[in-house]
């Protein structure tokens, strides 16, 4: 679905009046016609319609995601993605322990356009290097990341992160998927090469690492550049299986 095909933005538009709109044959902004009779679409929410859609267009073509994502409600942020799929930066952090202001980030993969980076504690995780990443963005996308990696990286690095931020934990469960980001993708047949490696493991290679273990910071990379990867992977799904669920579903009658 893309942002093209929504109306719910606009004041006085909700759930109900978009899908009448849909059903009326008007799933776009460009077939959008004032002088079709839609019930709850008056001439004064026609008139905003028309506005909004004035502005978004420019908007798109401008490429501002940020307008979008103030204009949506914050369980539509999907609906953002298809527009932005290229210009997503998928991310993960790991940590030494689940307090932001106790705890350290040791490493940090980054997965956008095909290609990963990893920064790693005490050798290039810093402030910059992580503005530098998240500069490019259009949109961010994690599991959890609104309640855990953001507000750590915020917390660890005096940094703001404000790019507009898809955290797919909450689309996963408006389609049935609930747990961690392991077992949902097991539910949706994400294979891992290394599946036995859990985020508690990550806490004891980093503690190996530490002591010198120089493998085990190789493995611990691994692991969090997979769990980057495969964002993309469970952003297709999931953003696939809504599209399916709220616009085909309703524009075929179903």
């Amino acid at each position: 679905m893309r942002i093209e095909n929504s109306f719910i933005p606009v004041e006085g538009v909700g759930e109900a009046t978009e899908r009448r709109l849909w059903l009326e044959g008007i799933t776009t902004w460009e077939s959008f016609d004032p002088r079709v009779d839609v019930d709850g679409v008056g001439p004064t929410t026609a008139g905003r319609i028309e506005s909004f859609i004035s502005e978004a267009l420019a908007r798109l073509d401008d490429g501002d995601s940020a307008y979008f994502d103030r204009a949506f409600p914050s369980g539509e942020r999907w609906r953002l993605y298809e527009n932005f799929r290229e210009e997503t930066c998928f991310f993960d952090i790991e940590t030494t322990g689940l307090d932001e202001r106790r705890d350290r980030v040791t490493t940090v993969s980054f997965h956008s356009d095909g290609e990963t980076t990893t920064l790693v504690a005490g050798e290039d995780l810093t402030a910059e290097r992580l503005r530098e990443q998240f500069a490019d963005a259009s949109l961010l996308a994690t599991f959890n990341g609104a309640r855990f990696d953001v507000p750590f990286l915020e917390t660890s690095f005096g940094i703001d992160v404000d790019t507009p931020h898809l955290d797919l934990m909450y689309p996963c469960k408006r389609i049935g998927l609930s747990g961690g980001l392991k077992p949902i993708e097991a539910q949706i047949g994400i294979e891992r090469d290394r599946p036995d490696i859990s985020g508690r493991d990550a806490v004891r290679l980093w503690r190996e690492y530490e002591r010198g273990d120089d493998d085990a910071l190789d493995t611990l990379v691994s692991y969090n550049r997979e769990d980057a990867v495969n964002l993309r992977s469970l952003a297709d799904v999931v953003c696939e299986s809504l599209h399916e669920n709220v616009f085909v579903g309703e524009v075929s009658g179903k």
